[in-house]
């Protein structure tokens, strides 16, 4: 990494106008670039596809359009009391292993939706364990006892919930961590049990936080493609994959991109405008260690079971039954096309993740050093990727990238009458533009975050001794924000390695990763051969996921807790 940072800071001094100016237009030039994908949904409105569109209003917009609110409703209903509760109970209480659930409430993160989703359809459906289990009990044949459909949206809502949560948890604890215990204290002298000092005190200060959250929880709701393909049900992600490759349409495909986009844009500003209409300010620096309240009987057992609850559901359950069928599948399955597998998957990830905290560092710099509206503006356009669905960011990508090869290509063709195929979608150039465009802003925002604790006296220290923005940032700044850079590159990584829609689609021919492997295989209903990549994945991913709970843990002065 400080080979790029090196090479990406290196033509620009210290002290020049000029260099300022270069640096502020290739700030926005890269900028424009990486929200193509953007414009291009946008402007497929210009193409009209009226056959296609009449077609989709009289039979599947409105399921469309419906089955995404109930996903949106249901799911973040359930994340919101998934992530909460335990976040506060093992942040203000002590109960059993509620050190160890601090950071065992994250696992459920290195586990893709899509995976939880074919690992309980092979638990619940009417061959698995659970069904055999009760027909073996009670005589019964299938058909003869009522046993809930796993795919259906009931069914969707729940695995998306286990695996989504998380982000409700990490913000949410972060938050209550981050507290000041002064405003705790004040309300216990003002008679506030508990439960009226969570609801009138904890819960508003941590508001904004968990809105944001939410928000995060309901951007990937909608971004879901493996879940709601596998279950059968009709979403605007599956309905982008059937109007580009089953109608044949990818004019109409963007511009149900484009619809989805507004639904993204309606939560963005609705989580803008709820924080914007009330706010709550913490009014102490008073952060000693906060005092944990020791739960006894019913009330420790309820906490326990509340916190348990998550992780059985959303990893130990899974991931024992993946262990279970990757033990009977393994010798056909790992050979040395799994190897590459694993390769293509590591490498991919791990090559976004560098090359998006690179360009997220030279971003917040050029923001740091220039604070006009202009950058700012080209700061924020370049996040924005986040909150657009891998399969509308795909859809972005391949237009302008055919358009520019079919340019290419004509013009070789008339002067040198010669081919030049594909250069640039079909290819991994594609693919990983398709990651910067959709990750960058969650490089950006950590990265963000760590640089902006530094003081501005530190840089001007650093230019009176001589050295340049590259020096600067590579003697002065990498070194004091290192957490903040390790935690950019593994959360990159870890959104790389689960991604699937973006990477189904612009993948290069013949080239597979491991979360595109497990959905062939169990589309092939091979559930017990997806046990291996699927297992794979979680291993790769749960890595950075106990990293990051660690890091939460200690973001707090005083954050050693005394029960």
């Amino acid at each position: 990494m400080s080979a790029a940072v090196e090479m990406l800071f290196s033509a620009i001094p210290a002290h020049s106008n000029l260099a300022r100016h270069f640096y502020a237009s290739a700030l926005i030039f890269v900028s424009l670039i990486l929200a193509l994908p953007l414009f291009a949904v946008i402007s497929s409105f210009l193409i009209p596809a009226p056959d296609i569109w009449q077609h989709l209003l009289d039979t599947v917009l409105k399921e469309y359009i419906l089955n995404s609110l109930i996903l949106m409703l249901g799911v973040g209903s359930l994340t919101l009391v998934l992530g909460i509760v335990p976040a506060w109970l093992v942040t203000m209480c002590h109960f059993p292993l509620s050190r160890t659930l601090e950071w065992a409430l994250l696992l459920p993160l290195a586990i893709p939706a899509y995976i939880i989703a074919y690992t309980y359809t092979g638990i619940l459906d009417a061959s698995g364990p659970v069904q055999l289990f009760i027909r073996e009990l009670t005589g019964w044949q299938y058909g003869e006892y009522v046993f809930p459909e796993v795919r259906s949206i009931g069914g969707a809502i729940t695995m998306l919930s286990f695996v989504l949560y998380p982000y409700i948890y990490l913000i949410s604890r972060a938050a209550f961590i981050e507290q000041s215990i002064c405003a705790l204290e004040v309300a216990r002298t003002l008679g506030c049990g508990p439960y009226k000092t969570f609801f009138r005190v904890a819960l508003p200060l941590a508001r904004p936080a968990i809105i944001v959250g939410l928000s995060l929880v309901l951007m990937e709701t909608l971004a879901d493609y493996g879940t709601v393909q596998y279950f059968g049900i009709a979403t605007f992600t599956t309905g982008i994959f059937r109007t580009w490759f089953g109608l044949g349409s990818s004019a109409a495909a963007a511009q149900l991109s484009a619809l989805l986009m507004l639904f993204i844009v309606v939560l963005i500003y609705l989580e803008y405008w709820s924080r914007k209409q009330q706010r709550y300010y913490h009014t102490s620096n008073r952060y000693s260690s906060l005092t944990q309240k020791k739960l006894r009987g019913r009330y420790a057992y309820f906490a326990f079971i509340f916190c348990v609850l998550p992780v059985l559901m959303g990893f130990l359950i899974p991931v024992f039954f993946l262990i279970k069928w990757a033990l009977l599948t393994y010798q056909k399955v790992i050979n040395q096309q799994f190897i590459n597998l694993m390769l293509n998957s590591i490498v991919l990830a791990a090559c976004a993740a560098v090359v998006a905290t690179v360009l997220a560092l030279f971003m917040a710099y050029g923001k740091r050093r220039m604070s006009g509206p202009l950058i700012r503006i080209a700061v924020n356009l370049s996040g924005m990727g986040y909150a657009i669905p891998g399969t509308v960011i795909a859809v972005g990508v391949m237009l302008p990238f055919a358009w520019l090869d079919k340019l290419i290509d004509g013009f070789f063709r008339a002067h040198f009458d010669y081919s030049t195929g594909l250069l640039l979608s079909g290819t991994l150039v594609a693919l990983m533009f398709a990651y910067m465009a959709r990750f960058l802003a969650v490089s950006l925002k950590t990265v963000d975050a760590g640089l902006a604790k530094i003081k501005p006296s530190m840089d001007e220290a650093g230019r009176s001794i001589g050295l340049n923005a590259s020096a600067l940032v590579r003697k002065v700044h990498m070194p004091m924000m290192r957490g903040s850079l390790l935690t950019a590159v593994l959360l990159v990584f870890v959104d790389v390695l689960k991604e699937l829609p973006a990477t189904l689609i612009l993948r290069p021919f013949n080239f597979n990763t491991l979360a595109i492997r497990a959905y062939e295989l169990a589309n092939e209903e091979r559930l017990a051969d997806a046990a291996c990549p699927s297992l794979a994945i979680v291993l790769i991913a749960i890595i950075p996921v106990i990293y990051l709970s660690r890091s939460i843990s200690m973001s707090r002065p005083g954050h050693d807790y005394s029960p």
